[in-house]
C-alpha cells in the first residue's frame, strides 16, 4: 500500500470491548497534565457539527507513520515524555499498549470498555471527553529521543548518526520546559478536543513508565503537505509554507524526508526525522512594524503571498532582479532569501508547523508564535545548515523571533498492514528492538 492509498484508505475496524485492559490505563499524573493544557491555544472553542474532514479516519497502519505526508490537520496536540522506567521490557510493553491504543483511537473509538463501561468501582478505560465526536481525521506519531539511546535499555549502538544534538543556535533563548525528551507523540485531528483526547488517554497508559516532560497545543496549521490545501497564514500574517514539500511529490519525498536503510541504520528505513522548535514571535514589536518594512524582511508580499521579484504566491522567486535603484527587490537578508532551497544546496522539508498562543508572560507581552515542526531525512544536512543562515543573517530571526524550545526525535516507519496488535504483538519502532 502505497503512502497515498494509506492516506485515503478507511479505517480497520474495531470490536466493541477490545483494546487495551483496565489495569494499563490507572494513573493519573498525565492526565492532569493534559486537562490543564485544554485552557491555552483557542482549545475552548465551541464545535459545529462534523464536517466531512471531522468524519474521515485514516489508517494507522502503513508503510510509513500517519501525520507525516497525511493531508496536515487545523489541530494539534504535541508531547514529550521522559522515560521513567530502567526496564527495556517495560519499554517495549509501553510502546505495545501505546500502538495498540493508537490504532483504536484512530477509529474514532474509546479505549477498553469505554468512558461508561466496566468496573463501578474503578476508574473508566477511557476519560470519556470524545464519547460521541468523530475521528476527526485523527493522525498519531510516536518518536524516540537521543535519550532512548543511553545505556539503559542497550540500545547505544542503534543510535542514528542522524539523530544528532541539536546546536544552540544564534539566538536561541531555550528553556528547560520546552526542551528535549526520550520520546514523543504528535497528535493532529480537525477537532481541538480529539487531539488532546489522544495524548490525555496514552499518557494514562504511560503511568509508571513514562511522564510528559512538555507538551504544545497548536492550532492553524502554517504549512500545507498536499496540493489541494490552500496555503495558511501564520502568526506574523503572512502565506507560510508555500515551498514546502507535497505529499504529491513522491519523487522528493523519497529523497528528503524518508530514511533508507543505506543511511546506516536499517530499523530506521522508511522513517523520518522530526526537529521540533518553539518559537516565540515579539507581537508588540512586529505589530508597530511598518507594512514596507514587514515585506522586506520577509521577501514576500503580505497580501497575496508573492515574491517581491514578481508574480503570484507560487512564482518562482528571482532572487536578481533589481528595481530602480539598482537593489535587489527580495533582499538577501530576508527570511525568503534564506531559507530558499537555491541557497542550501536544493535542501527541502516537509513541514507540518502549527500557530500557538499560551496567554502572557509575567510582563504582559503576548507568548505566542510558531511551533515548528519539519520532517526531514538528514537534520545535519537539511536542517542545520539552514538555521544557521537564518540565525545569523535573517532580520526576522534577530529581531522579532525567539526560538524557547528545541528537540530532535527519530520516527520509525509504520507497521504494516494485518500486524497483530496486543500484549504480545507488534508495536511501532518494534525493528529497533529486535
Amino acid at each position: 500500500m502505497t503512502e497515498q492509498d494509506r492516506m485515503d484508505a478507511p479505517a480497520p475496524s474495531v470490536e466493541e470491548g477490545g483494546g487495551v485492559s483496565r489495569r494499563a490505563v490507572l494513573g493519573t499524573a498525565g492526565a492532569v497534565a493534559g486537562a490543564a493544557a485544554l485552557t491555552a491555544g483557542g482549545f475552548a472553542a465551541g464545535r459545529a457539527t462534523a464536517s466531512p474532514l471531522q468524519q474521515h479516519a485514516y489508517d494507522f497502519f502503513g508503510a510509513h507513520q500517519s501525520g507525516i505526508v497525511t493531508p496536515q490537520q487545523d489541530r494539534l496536540h504535541f508531547a514529550a515524555f521522559d522515560i521513567t522506567t530502567d526496564s527495556r521490557a517495560r519499554v517495549i510493553s509501553l510502546l505495545r499498549r501505546w500502538s495498540e491504543a493508537a490504532a483504536r483511537l484512530m477509529t474514532g473509538s474509546e479505549l477498553g470498555s469505554g468512558a461508561a463501561g466496566g468496573a463501578y468501582a474503578a476508574p473508566p478505560d477511557d476519560t470519556g471527553e470524545a464519547l460521541g465526536l468523530p475521528a476527526s481525521g485523527l493522525t498519531i506519531t510516536f518518536g524516540f529521543g537521543p535519550g532512548l539511546f543511553d545505556d539503559r535499555f542497550g540500545l547505544a549502538s542503534k543510535r542514528p548518526a542522524q539523530l544528532i544534538d541539536l546546536p544552540r543556535f544564534s539566538g536561541d533563548t531555550l528553556e528547560e520546559r520546552f526542551t528535549g525528551g526520550d520520546l514523543c507523540i504528535q497528535a493532529c485531528a480537525d477537532d481541538p478536543q480529539v487531539a488532546v483526547h489522544a495524548i490525555r488517554n496514552l499518557s494514562r497508559l504511560a503511568f509508571g513508565d513514562a511522564a510528559i516532560r512538555w507538551s504544545q497545543l497548536g492550532f492553524g496549521r502554517t504549512s500545507s503537505t498536499t496540493r489541494a490545501q490552500q496555503t495558511p497564514r501564520n502568526f506574523m500574517g503572512f502565506k507560510d509554507g508555500t515551498a514546502n514539500l507535497r505529499a504529491e511529490d513522491t519523487d522528493l519525498v523519497d529523497r528528503w524526508v524518508w530514511a533508507d536503510a543505506t543511511d546506516g541504520q536499517p530499523w530506521m528505513a522508511g522513517g523520518s526525522y522530526l526537529v521540533a522548535r518553539r518559537i516565540r514571535i515579539l507581537a508588540e514589536i512586529w505589530d508597530r512594524t511598518s507594512l514596507q518594512q514587514q515585506e522586506q524582511d520577509v521577501g514576500r508580499t503580505k497580501g497575496s503571498g508573492a515574491p517581491l521579484s514578481g508574480g503570484s504566491e507560487f512564482t518562482e522567486p528571482d532572487f536578481s532582479a533589481t528595481g530602480r535603484d539598482g537593489e535587489p527587490l527580495i533582499r538577501p537578508t530576508s527570511h525568503v532569501a534564506l531559507a530558499h532551497p537555491s541557497a542550501n544546496g536544493g535542501a527541502m522539508m516537509m513541514r507540518r508547523g502549527y500557530n500557538f498562543t499560551d496567554g502572557a508572560d509575567d510582563l504582559g507581552r503576548l507568548d505566542a508564535g510558531l511551533f515548528f515542526l519539519a520532517y526531514v531525512r538528514d537534520p545535519a544536512t537539511q536542517f542545520v545548515p539552514v538555521q544557521n543562515a537564518l540565525s545569523s543573517s535573517d532580520v526576522m530571526t534577530i529581531e522579532y523571533l525567539r526560538t524557547t524550545g528545541s528537540a530532535l526525535f527519530a520516527i520509525p516507519p509504520g507497521l504494516p498492514a494485518g500486524s497483530v496488535l496486543g500484549s504480545d504483538g507488534a508495536f511501532v519502532g518494534q525493528e529497533l528492538f529486535a
